[in-house]
């Protein structure tokens, strides 16, 4: 069994010293492994990521985690990358990490995602040509996430997004912003490949779980969502 804790949407500012690292001290008790859902910080900029990245360093497992939409807002993702990644932390962006955990194998593929709605109300990319650079993007990311998937040979797999796969987890926001939530082409890409959970946040006002077309269960992590620190799930439980 592999116990993952999951958050999202922690949004640190240069104020937040102090607001996670409580929750962390025993979180091995807990948990094999932290993803994290994106939206590390409040406005995109590096000196919020240093505060997050001190609250991070030293944690007992391994932390894995992306970058959302807030962390591109001021264009420091690079740095903000570099932050995190030096405190120990993992930062995927359509790539994967390979785990050992016990006798298992865990392979996370990180996304970002992007959105552009689900099948019957979405975009495609005809028309304009920022239209089309809105969905090529979402299409380009998820043509990565299959790839990575298929790529992985481990007993289990994840998939950490920021945007959302399925309308499912949306369940709670206005109907009017889900285009810009999620997409159902990064849920075909899951579908096609496989795995074992995806995980996401963005979706303040949404739901917590949801369904892939396949059966593939879906998480929103996003932490006002949750109202917790952080949840845990278990891949291979029988209960």
């Amino acid at each position: 069994m592999i116990r993952i804790a999951a958050v999202g949407d922690v949004h640190f500012g240069d104020n937040s010293a102090g607001m996670m690292r409580p929750h962390l001290e025993t979180i091995g008790e807990q948990a094999d492994v932290l993803l994290i859902a994106g939206d590390l910080t409040r406005h995109g900029l590096a000196e919020e990521a240093g505060v997050l990245a001190e609250e991070l360093r030293g944690v007992s497992i391994p932390v894995i985690s992306i970058l959302g939409n807030h962390d591109y807002h001021c264009d420091a993702q690079d740095e903000i990358r570099s932050l995190l990644e030096e405190a120990g932390v993992t930062v995927l962006e359509s790539e994967s990490k390979v785990l050992q955990i016990g006798d298992s194998t865990l392979g996370v593929v990180g996304s970002k995602g992007f959105g552009g709605g689900f099948a019957g109300a979405c975009g495609s990319d005809f028309g304009e040509p920022e239209m089309k650079a809105f969905v090529r993007h979402t299409k380009a990311l998820s043509d990565r996430i299959f790839k990575e998937l298929s790529a992985l040979d481990t007993d289990y797999k994840v998939v950490l997004l920021h945007y959302s796969p399925v309308e499912d987890t949306l369940v709670g926001e206005r109907l009017e912003i889900y285009p810009f939530l999620g997409s159902y082409l990064m849920a075909e890409a899951i579908d096609s490949a496989g795995a074992d959970l995806a995980i996401h946040g963005h979706a303040h006002g949404g739901s917590e779980k949801g369904l892939t077309a396949r059966g593939i269960d879906v998480r929103n992590v996003a932490q006002p969502m949750l109202g917790r620190p952080y949840t845990v799930y278990c891949l291979g439980s029988s209960s």
